[in-house]
């Protein structure tokens, strides 16, 4: 603490050996030996100069120790299990939850699905458009639509279209959403509320979407 540095300066400097007439330096009056009065004030400057170095050291330990620049690193953020949590970078999840790992093509989500075992579900969407921005709040607040996509799926948000055909079954629109099973079938069977638009879906849909998504699982257990 600053407050122990300064009564530490304090002590240093009441036991410092005090300046009396005797320190300060004299011209040499004609009566006085000039070597033996050289060598008496080289020994009271020698004295002087170290006090006052021990001076200034206490003074910068003491501002050192008061400094914001020492003061000690927060260690990372830990989960419960006491494992550094890991996010996606934001430029990956563009907001559709940065705690979910997602990946950043559509060929590398068919590998992870292939690998993994697990659906690839494929988001189409764009910045600018208001239903896309309103799924997406919907989507990020949803804990338990979080979970499932944390869990149990590859997840890959996109804001092009991809050369696949089989993701746009009827036509190219946004917010759209698609399931691949781990076959790398696209499973154009499940499908959103509108009979005009078959995948997409709005905020209030976060119910049916989630449905959806469990449904996805089951049908990778029956069909694989």
């Amino acid at each position: 603490m600053v407050t122990n540095g300064v009564e530490n300066i304090r002590y240093i400097f009441e036991n410092l050996t005090p300046l009396n007439h005797s320190t300060v330096l004299t011209a040499p009056s004609s009566a006085v030996n000039l070597p033996q009065y050289l060598k008496l004030n080289s020994t009271r400057m020698a004295g002087l100069s170290l006090s006052l170095l021990v001076l200034l050291a206490a003074v910068s330990g003491c501002l050192a120790r008061g400094s914001p620049s020492s003061k000690v690193a927060s260690p990372p953020s830990k989960n419960e299990s006491g494992k550094e949590e890991k996010k996606c970078p934001p430029s990956l999840s563009r907001g559709w939850g940065d705690e979910i790992n997602w990946v950043q093509t559509y060929e590398e989500g068919l590998y992870k699905a292939r690998k993994s075992n697990r659906p690839l579900m494929v988001i189409h969407h764009l910045e600018e458009c208001p239903y896309s921005q309103a799924l997406k709040k919907a989507f990020a607040d949803d804990k338990e639509i979080q979970k499932l996509a944390k869990e149990d799926f590859v997840m890959l948000n996109l804001v092009f279209e991809t050369n696949d055909k089989n993701l746009w079954p009827d036509n190219q629109y946004v917010p759209r959403i698609i399931f691949v099973d781990p076959s790398l079938t696209v499973r154009a069977d499940i499908k959103g509320r509108y009979g005009n638009r078959l995948y997409t879906y709005e905020a209030s849909d976060i119910e049916l979407l989630t449905s959806n998504m469990k449904a996805a699982k089951i049908l990778v257990k029956r069909d694989l």
